[in-house]
């Protein structure tokens, strides 16, 4: 499948007036002229079928990508990190908890120590099998006090990881967790050798690393010693960064790749409608929040950001931001926990209400700066809308917008008002990532001993009912004085090329069926051989 079309670049004011014009296939009809067709390639049928390279265009990524299992930040970090690297297990595309290098995992009935059994026969790129003393370093190098990783705020409460069998480790808690299976169900917890070095990036995933070039291009290929019978399909994975939208869709549509994430709401369409092209569509927990600053005026004021919270027409921002490819948020994440606070008003637009609360904080002619970047599909859109959404209460918002890089860069965590994406997770590690006064992502600086206090209970409550009670008076603190603006929680689009195999809708959030290319296989082009 290496039949290739010479790049076709098309502007985005041209893709969409054709789009706008009617007849969109036959207005997208000249954008593809460079591959002198648009009929269908066959879609692949049968069991799946070996070799080939898989070409995919994602979203993000910059300067500061990396190798490192443990500390991914963006889009293309995420898809490397899982192809590369396994954790002991992780949420499979219904979002139910699945064994991957561990076999089983096992909690003594008061939650205190954890018993995992590695899988036999699991093997690292490089053919030696993973041992309990593998285990052990990698959560020493997660944890590690002098230099924590991303994994580490979730795993406050382990004490201790001991080998005590051939395939046995035991995860001995200083206080008890229920929930920490779901701790330890993260793409950031890939076990590694532990020999390991980052020069030498080496896990158990489907892909070996074969090139890298920070903030464009990584490569891949089988590895030989997986342990799923017959998978990967493909020869090679090649990720391309793509820092823009149009570019992103123009080289899907010349087939300069085979498959892209995100597609912007506004063309699914457009793609649909185009007979080479098929979109991919989930229903996820995935949200695009505005972050506030709890610290830092004027959002050190309450008042302040329950206006903001007020002034926003969440239906609008779906209809607009999303054409309509998602659900209303309130503020809260977690939908798909079982904990997740129902019980709470949903909140609406109330433009009186939110110039009462401006004029009682003393900021009846709010000016501030929202800081956004093309981070995830939609997120320049909604604050774009937010913008105008807040006008009508007097609010001024001047957006400045950024790249990627420039975003996630050394200011990061620093922004006043911005934004981020997260994908789908439950209360307690979403939590530990970002709400804790020592989280690795606490974008809105929040640091509540009050909620603190619930969410640690909580994690060491084993009966589910009163674990719920607390988690529910957590969620209502961060629903009452919270910094965060969830209005709303992403359907995933992604598009591919219709002679690609093996894609199915995920609720991770995660965008290409969670970016398990492992599945993915190719039938044949239209003028090509796979």
């Amino acid at each position: 499948m290496e039949a290739r079309c010479k790049p076709t670049h098309v502007s985005r004011r041209r893709f969409l007036t054709t789009a706008l014009a009617g007849a969109a296939l036959a207005g997208a009809a000249p954008l593809l002229a460079a591959c002198g067709s648009t009929v269908a390639a066959a879609v692949p049928s049968g069991p799946p079928k070996r070799g080939g390279t898989l070409r995919v265009g994602v979203t993000g990524g910059g300067a500061s990508d990396t190798l490192d299992p443990h500390v991914p930040a963006t889009n293309p970090d995420i898809a490397r990190v899982l192809n590369l690297y396994e954790p002991l297990l992780l949420r499979d595309h219904d979002y139910r908890l699945q064994m991957l290098v561990a076999e089983s995992l096992r909690s003594s009935p008061d939650a205190r120590t954890w018993t995992a059994v590695l899988r036999p026969g699991v093997k690292f790129h490089d053919g030696r099998p993973v041992t309990p003393a593998d285990v052990v370093a990698t959560f020493r190098r997660i944890t590690d006090p002098k230099n924590p990783k991303s994994g580490a705020a979730g795993l406050t409460m382990l004490g201790e990881v001991v080998a005590t069998g051939d395939r046995t480790v035991e995860f001995r808690l200083a206080s008890p967790n229920s929930g920490f299976d779901d701790l330890l169900g993260q793409y950031s917890l890939g076990i590694v050798p532990h020999d390991f070095d980052v020069k030498r990036p080496i896990g158990t995933g489907p892909f070996k690393a074969e090139t890298f070039t920070a903030g464009l291009q990584s490569t891949f290929v089988r590895n030989e010693h997986y342990w799923r019978p017959g998978e990967p399909y493909l020869d090679r994975l090649s990720l391309i960064n793509f820092a823009d939208d149009d570019a992103r869709i123009n080289a899907l549509l010349s087939s300069q790749v085979d498959a892209i994430d995100q597609v912007p709401v506004a063309l699914v369409d457009v793609l649909r409608s185009d007979p080479r092209i098929r979109v991919l569509r989930s229903e996820t927990g995935t949200w695009l929040p505005f972050t506030m600053r709890v610290d830092r005026p004027p959002f050190d004021d309450v008042r302040v950001r329950q206006a903001l919270r007020l002034v926003v027409d969440r239906e609008q921002m779906i209809n607009q931001v999303l054409s309509g490819q998602g659900r209303v948020g309130n503020d809260l994440y977690a939908p798909f926990d079982p904990a997740y606070n129902r019980q709470l008003p949903q909140r609406k637009q109330n433009i009186a209400e939110a110039k009462r609360l401006l004029a009682e904080a003393g900021k009846p002619n709010l000016d501030i700066e929202l800081v956004t970047a093309p981070i995830q599909a939609g997120a320049v859109e909604a604050a774009q809308v937010f913008q105008q959404q807040a006008k009508a209460a007097g609010v001024n918002v001047r957006i400045r917008k950024l790249d990627t890089t420039t975003f996630y860069g050394e200011n990061y965590l620093s922004w006043d008002f911005a934004q981020d994406f997260w994908y789908t997770r439950n209360y307690l590690p979403q939590v530990a990532a970002g709400a804790l006064p020592k989280a690795p992502y606490n974008e809105t600086h929040w640091n509540d001993p009050e909620f603190t206090d619930l969410v640690t209970r909580a994690s060491a409550t084993v009966d589910p009912k009163a674990r719920t009670e607390l988690l529910h008076r957590a969620q209502q603190i961060e629903y009452e004085r919270g910094g965060l603006i969830v209005w709303g929680f992403v359907d995933q689009v992604d598009a591919y090329q219709s002679y690609v195999a093996g894609f199915v809708p995920d609720r991770t959030g995660i965008s290409l069926s969670g970016y398990q290319f492992r599945q993915v296989w190719l039938g044949t082009a239209e003028g090509g051989a796979a």
